[in-house]
């Protein structure tokens, strides 16, 4: 793109034509004020950055855009929306956002000026483009997040978009709309439970500024009507966290009473611990996680609903891989949940989204190549019988069945091996009775399991990467949607002939696998363990650099970034300008008249 410079060209030279018919008390602040627009401007798109009284200005591409469709003008004429964007950036805070990535404290000392009238043309020029890096930099957040989830996780595959809008033309009416806060308020999520972690952010703040709550000593497990001293300080703390209700004090603090297991088992219960009300060496640890690291934890989950939760459709299955939890919402609203065991920490199941096409009843279950090498040939050379027990066979690459006691199991590797494993439906096969299709590169799917037992534990970290779910004939009544062709006893009938079936759906279903650490309901919000640890990437993200990753349909014209680049690339495409890499609002840059 060339255009810029020849722009900014006739726009200095159009300045110097039409000054002298201007009066002359306006003709050098406007004409000043106008000059320092498209110096400043000029200076963002050649080298990529643009400092303003040590503030780093963001989008060197969406911001010429802008000012070049308004002329080089000042845009920001409404006093009200100046104080909204103030106010907005404020709240940030309450978002798990931090203030600072836009430029707060130096807009605050910027509009005071402004407010009192002491502003020169040019520090009012620079105040303008700082106003609208700020406005980007928080609408971006808003709608996105400041975590870009594919530098975190390369498999992510859901898509950050625009609102079928020009971004400039969105900024636009963003800066010129009556309430810039109810226009910035559009770009949050809307979910409950969106609202639910705001207020437990807001709550555990308030714990951690009054002084948090109490460590507790370790030592043997504490069970309900023991006495000990390590009893007091678990009740503090459990009144602390709400845990507790504020009652009269117990008449021995040190008893563990009815009252304190009651409270226990509700800690537990918010915690993903077995609830047996007793204070063991998990629940203990759980109560000794500091309030900052539940406030990171908070913040964590807020960034996560913001990658995910905007234009959802009206019907989904969310699966909940932290949670081992797997929903079917209609309208918004939950109709059906379900238990779900997922993969290991050493075979995850991954974070992605895909429709779900058909359900197969009575699967077969061909023997994954991983599972062939780690699991099943071992124990097929030290047991020749093992096939047959679990009514598997080996199927040749014409689908043909193969005598597997012509195979010589010791000289097999999983490089040697032409055929596959394959079970035959049946109550033990792996996928249980029925699959659900959603088809992905993962080779992920949700399924039944002859696992039952695994849905009483709470941590279900058992499967190979794919996702068993508790009661699916459920949850398949409720996809097929279809009382006479498909009740309950129409299900069962296909299920007990034992012969596969495959049933499309009359409409495909998005399917989100999530990964969520915080939840909430109307009575509580729940901490949940991080079985894969990925929270620790998202908080040194949140907390890190303000950068500049576009969304996915940016415009033709759009050129990409180069203020996303690290600082050191940055400071060569400056130089390589032969421009200087930034300067502060004090020292104007000189015009340049030459091109």
């Amino acid at each position: 793109m060339k255009w810029m410079p020849v722009r900014f060209a006739s726009a200095i030279a159009l300045l110097w034509l039409v000054s002298p018919l201007l009066p002359a008390a306006a003709s050098v602040g406007q004409i000043n004020g106008q000059h320092r627009l498209c110096d400043r401007i000029e200076l963002l798109y050649k080298t990529g950055q643009l400092n303003i009284q040590g503030e780093v200005v963001t989008a060197d591409s969406l911001i010429p855009e802008l000012y070049n469709r308004n002329g080089y003008s000042p845009i920001w004429q409404r006093e009200q929306n100046m104080n909204d964007l103030l106010d907005m950036i404020q709240s940030s805070f309450e978002e798990g956002l931090t203030p600072a990535d836009y430029h707060q404290t130096a807009l605050i000392r910027m509009l005071e000026r402004h407010r009192a009238g002491a502003m020169t043309p040019c520090e009012r020029a620079d105040l303008d483009i700082l106003l609208t890096d700020a406005l980007l930099r928080l609408g971006y957040h808003l709608l996105y997040g400041k975590v870009n989830p594919r530098d975190l996780d390369a498999d992510w595959n859901l898509k950050r978009e625009i609102y079928d809008k020009d971004p400039v033309d969105l900024m636009q009416s963003a800066i010129d709309s009556d309430s810039l806060k109810g226009f910035l308020q559009q770009f949050m999520p809307v979910l409950p439970v969106y609202t639910r972690m705001k207020q437990a952010l807001a709550e555990y703040r308030a714990i951690e500024a009054r002084g948090g709550w109490p460590q507790i000593p370790s030592g043997a497990t504490i069970k309900p009507g023991e006495r000990e001293p390590r009893v007091a300080l678990i009740r503090e703390l459990l009144r602390i966290t709400g845990d507790l209700a504020d009652e009269t004090p117990a008449a021995d603090p040190m008893h563990y009473d009815v009252q304190l297991e009651q409270a226990v088992i509700r800690f537990q219960k918010r915690h993903a611990l077995e609830m047996d009300g007793a204070v063991g060496k998990k629940t203990l640890a759980a109560m000794n996680v500091p309030v900052a690291a539940r406030i990171d934890q908070i913040r964590v989950n807020l960034e996560r609903a913001r990658w995910v939760f905007r234009d959802l459709p009206g019907e989904f299955v969310m699966i909940d891989i932290a949670g081992f939890q797997a929903t079917l919402f209609r309208g918004g609203q939950p109709v059906w949940e379900a238990a779900v065991q997922v993969g290991t920490p050493f075979r995850k199941t991954p974070v992605f989204q895909d429709l779900m096409e058909y359900l197969v009843f009575n699967p077969t279950w061909t023997v994954p190549p991983v599972i062939f090498k780690n699991d099943v040939l071992p124990k097929l050379q030290s047991d020749p019988g093992y096939l047959l027990e679990r009514n598997m066979r080996v199927i040749d690459s014409q689908g043909n069945s193969v005598d597997a006691s012509t195979i010589d199991w010791s000289q097999v590797t999983h490089w040697n091996f032409p055929h596959m494993i394959r079970q035959d439906p049946g109550p033990h096969n792996a996928l249980g009775r029925i699959k659900f299709m959603f088809p992905n590169k993962h080779s992920v799917y949700l399924h039944d399991t002859p696992n039952k037992s695994g849905f009483r534990r709470q941590k279900r970290t058992f499967s190979s990467g794919c996702i068993r779910v508790e009661r699916p004939f459920e949850l398949a009544e409720l996809l097929l949607n279809d009382s006479e062709k498909w009740s309950k006893e129409r299900i069962a009938q296909v299920v007990e002939s034992e012969q596969t079936r495959i049933v499309p759906l009359q409409r495909k279903l998005p399917v989100l696998v999530l990964y969520w650490t915080v939840g909430a309901d109307e009575t509580a919000f729940h901490f949940k363990p991080d079985v894969y640890q990925r929270d620790r990437q998202v908080i040194n993200a949140l907390n890190g650099e303000f950068r500049f990753d576009p969304p996915d349909n940016m415009p033709a014209w759009y050129r990409g970034s180069r203020s996303s680049r690290p600082p050191q690339k940055r400071a060569a495409a400056a130089e390589k300008a032969r421009l200087p890499g930034a300067y502060v609002s004090s020292q104007a840059p000189p015009l340049d008249k030459s091109q």
